[in-house]
């Protein structure tokens, strides 16, 4: 950045105040929030929706940056992409920052903005980046979508016939829907398996509805709903029976009062924001409106609102409307919690988990609104929630061959095809089978230790094999499975590989594998061997590198004791050089 635009930069700072609220509506709610508790320059404008989680915000400027900032303003890290980003962040529980630059250059950093890893998409992205439970990327681009771990390698690729439309969403199966530019409406699970069904017209906005289950993956569910609103005001209902087969109703839910902006859900319960500014509160199964109110949007009772681009937030707080004039809070039954009109926005700004408004402005400034005290939620862990269910792929159910003793030419084709499978990005709807292999081949000591009345634990070889090739597939979910691999397993080798496996997959929210870890570094116990604790390093280093802290606390504290204690000089100097590659 050159200096004139720098001081133009700090000029705004201490001379501008564009982006101010204006006087809120009188006679509902509390008073109106009357000034920012803090402001930042940031040396350019943000230019998509922040991303709020553990206290901290980070934001794309249109410089090429990422910036992130504590609650109270303190700059934390800046990241420099070395070009234009789209103006498209995603971050997921693990803190990890997914970024894109107009070039199509995929970048991840850390929670401290470390970069992690990049890969040439060839496009930039469409639409911001989903993270499924078990970390898993959707990744859209045009008229594709990629779905990769989250350490960068490719599971499955979809082509349609028409570009993205309406940008896609997580649904309540842990797979996502989308509608693309032909009116094609497409719901797919997490493994690319897809269904679609053709609709009247391209909708403002889809919602999908739990009628059932508990957010397992397979389970049925027979009263899940989508709710399709169009820009018409007209409702459709997306059904989906036993079989997982679609079917659209139209004329079962009433029309609205005006044309709709964006809807969000929870449960059975949906939130609209409409065109003229009001907000409705709908029951899912009939349509019934519970509530109207008022947001920033009908500011002064006005009958008309300019139409803008529109977010909204339905979680346990509350239901929030978000837009670049400003936000609104209600609570779930209808009383307006607050209202906040502004000026001179750059993008929508975004509510944090402790209640605070972040906006970036025209004029280069950060500012920073405490909307709510939600004094509880200050005590929050530094990761994002929790998943809402499970892949089953930690414990995925036998297939009818687990009963069976194979030979080894027979064990070497499959997983010649399990390994074509995964390094030519084709695992996609066969991942829960190649999963359940690869886990009852490295795992059939500890589950038949010695002889078994159905067949010998399989070939050292082939359990190596199953435990690697479970790290490239790269599901959170397998990383207690791994674990206990590492724990009861006798060979060293086999040890290693479930190792290297967690390190490859990197994502361990909890600290599970860190804590095996710890109680493996006593040269007397199983773990160890010398090649063993050597492994350990290294993926304790790995684990480290994609959490940062407070999980790389942990972590350091291991590669401390390994590098102090009485090791061999192979396991101190792997210690030593990952505590090195952390403080760079």
């Amino acid at each position: 950045m050159n200096r004139g635009m720098r001081r133009r930069g700090f000029l705004a700072f201490f001379l501008i105040t564009a982006l101010s609220p204006l006087p809120g509506q009188d006679g509902e709610g509390p008073p109106p929030v009357t000034a920012p508790i803090w402001r930042e320059a940031l040396e350019g404008m943000v230019t998509g929706l922040p991303s709020v989680q553990g206290g901290t915000v980070v934001a794309v400027l249109d410089g090429g940056n990422l910036k992130a900032y504590s609650r109270r303003g303190t700059l934390l890290w800046d990241y420099f992409a070395g070009g234009k980003l789209a103006p498209y962040i995603t971050r997921s529980r693990e803190g990890l920052n997914y970024i894109c630059r107009t070039n199509g250059t995929f970048i991840v950093l850390n929670r401290v903005g470390r970069e992690l890893w990049r890969m040439n998409l060839d496009a930039p992205l469409s639409s911001p980046v989903l993270v499924g439970w078990d970390g898993r990327l959707f990744i859209p681009l045009g008229d594709r979508l990629i779905c990769y771990t989250a350490s960068g390698y490719p599971l499955w690729g979809k082509t349609f016939p028409a570009p993205i439309a309406l940008a896609p969403i997580t649904d309540t199966r842990g797979g996502l829907m989308m509608v693309l530019e032909n009116g094609e409406f497409l719901s797919i699970d997490p493994f690319g398996k897809t269904r679609s069904r053709m609709l009247p017209a391209i909708p403002v906005a889809i919602t999908p509805l739990t009628g059932g289950g508990d957010g397992k993956a397979g389970e049925t569910f027979r009263n899940q709903d989508t709710l399709i609103f169009y820009e018409a005001g007209t409702v459709d209902v997306l059904s989906r029976d036993a079989g997982g087969n679609q079917t659209l109703l139209s004329g079962t839910f009433p029309s609205l009062p005006a044309p709709p902006l964006a809807a969000v859900s929870r449960g059975g319960l949906a939130a609209l924001t409409l065109i003229d500014g009001r907000v409705l509160f709908l029951s899912g199964s009939g349509g019934r409106i519970l509530w109207t109110g008022e947001s920033h949007l009908r500011a002064g009772g006005t009958s008309a609102a300019p139409k803008q681009e529109v977010s909204m937030i339905f979680d346990e707080w509350g239901i929030y409307v978000l837009s670049r004039s400003g936000a609104s809070g209600f609570t779930e039954d209808g009383r307006r919690l607050w209202m906040l009109e502004l000026t001179g926005t750059a993008a929508i700004p975004v509510l944090s988990d402790e209640g605070a408004l972040f906006a970036g402005g025209e004029d280069w400034i950060l500012y920073a609104y405490q909307m709510e005290d939600r004094t509880g939620s200050l005590g929050r862990s530094s990761s994002g929630p929790p998943p809402e269910g499970s892949y089953g792929l930690g414990a995925p159910p036998p297939l009818s061959w687990t009963d069976y003793s194979f030979g080894l030419g027979e064990i070497d084709t499959q997983l010649s095809r399990i390994r074509r499978d995964i390094f030519a990005g084709r695992v996609g709807e066969n991942e829960r089978d190649h999963t359940a292999y690869l886990m009852e081949l490295s795992g059939s000591f500890i589950r038949t230790p010695g002889a078994s009345a159905v067949r010998p634990p399989v070939h050292i070889q082939h359990r190596i094999a199953g435990a690697q090739l479970l790290g490239y597939i790269g599901s959170r979910e397998t990383i207690p499975f791994l674990v206990t691999l590492l724990y009861y397993e006798q060979e060293p080798l086999v040890k290693i590989a479930a190792v290297e496996a967690i390190g490859r997959i990197g994502l361990d929210p909890e600290g599970a594998a860190l804590r095996v870890f710890s109680t493996m570094l006593a040269p007397t116990l199983p773990g160890g061997d010398e090649r063993v604790l050597t492994a350990i390093a290294g993926a304790t280093g790995a684990l480290c590198r994609f959490s940062g802290p407070p999980l790389s606390n942990a972590g350091v504290k291991i590669l401390s004791a390994l590098t102090a204690g009485d090791y061999p000089p192979l396991v101190r100097d792997r210690a030593q050089a990952e505590l090195n590659a952390l403080r760079r």
